[in-house]
């Protein structure tokens, strides 16, 4: 009996090019497509957003029932309010700039697929990541993808062994352009075609600020500040401003100034030089590693604080009390730029994803 794998299709060239992998291994699909967030904005529908826009639901079920799928369409929309959006806006207010992938990723997309994939008795899920699962000393890893530029390995960092003891990545060993290739060698001339949007999902045109000011962060003015402390001028919210933030700031300096530090609790935001935000040891809590015995005997990493930052050797120090603390500290051998609090740091060793946590 060929293995039945709940396929997550947003309507995009990549988990449609894996839909077609699959099927062509022999697996019984069946689709599954989420709705996350309704666009209000009009122009928004028109961008190819693909767990949000009705277009593209519809897009991904027709494809799956062009190849003769069965297609359900799971209704996320009030558990990604409740734990994404919800989570989003809360790191902004206490000056924290969130990744909202990685949680998605952990609590919707494997959290609630898997659950449907039982109801829908499915062996496995499977998604168009690129991203691949290895196993080593008995555990199951994630493994950066044959395309080091589009590796997505970074924002998955929360998945569990078992999620990916039940996952499939049929894009983990192709790039992007024979990904391309492959949808045009199918004859999908229009899907070999297609964009791609970097944005936040359910953040209309982009624009974060309105959406977070329509959300309820505290827009009472605050002080701009230098490092010795002087005020500088005024801004219009903490949750305006990120770290290491030089352009928007609303402020003429005679040299460019970047965001150094963001207190809400006294509404000031700390402003310097590009040279005040290197530094050589960083904390990170909420952290989730693999095999912590490994890491302990070796304890150099290749560490990357921000999606598109290269990954850098620093060394993981684990105190006595990780299990309890869930709290780890790096320290990098050459100084890393702008970390910011809220930002994943993935740690990898070999091509491995070893752990990842919280910036703090």
């Amino acid at each position: 009996m060929p293995k039945r794998v709940l396929m997550a299709m947003s309507g995009g060239i990549d988990s449609s090019v894996s839909a077609l992998l699959l099927q062509e291994q022999g697996y019984e699909l069946v689709g599954a497509t989420f709705r996350t967030f309704d666009y209000i904005k009009e122009s928004c529908l028109a961008k190819e957003k693909g767990c949000c826009s009705v277009e593209s639901i519809m897009e991904a079920k027709h494809f799956a029932e062009s190849l003769g799928m069965e297609h359900h369409i799971l209704d996320f929309r009030q558990l990604f309010r409740d734990h994404v959006i919800a989570n989003f806006v809360q790191e902004y207010k206490l000056g924290r700039t969130p990744n909202p992938c990685v949680l998605c990723n952990s609590h919707i997309k494997w959290g609630v697929l898997l659950r449907a994939a039982d109801e829908l008795g499915c062996d496995f899920i499977a998604t168009g990541h690129y991203a691949r699962i290895a196993q080593h000393r008995g555990h199951y890893y994630l493994q950066t993808a044959a395309d080091e530029h589009k590796d997505q390995t970074y924002f998955l960092w929360m998945l569990t062994e078992e999620n990916l003891k039940r996952t499939i990545f049929p894009l983990g060993g192709y790039t992007k352009p024979e990904v391309r290739e492959l949808a045009m060698d199918r004859h999908f001339e229009k899907l070999a075609k297609k964009s791609e949007s970097q944005e936040i999902c359910f953040i209309p045109d982009n624009d974060y600020r309105s959406f977070l000011t329509q959300q309820g962060c505290d827009t009472t003015p605050g002080n701009f500040i230098d490092t010795e402390g002087h005020v500088l001028g005024q801004h219009q919210g903490c949750f305006n401003f990120t770290i290491g933030q030089r352009k928007g700031i609303g402020l003429a300096f005679g040299t460019p100034k970047y965001v150094t530090k963001i207190d809400p609790a006294t509404r000031e935001v700390t402003l310097g030089e590009r040279d005040d935000l290197f530094c050589n040891n960083v904390h990170a809590s909420d952290v989730q590693l693999r095999d912590v015995e490994w890491l302990r005997e070796s304890p150099e990493v290749m560490a990357r604080i921000r999606y598109k930052s290269p990954a850098t050797e620093a060394k993981l120090i684990l105190e006595d009390d990780f299990e309890e603390t869930r709290r780890i500290r790096l320290h990098f051998h050459k100084p890393v730029w702008g970390v910011t609090p809220g930002q994943s740091v993935v740690l990898y060793k070999d091509g491995l994803l070893v752990g990842g946590g919280l910036l703090e």
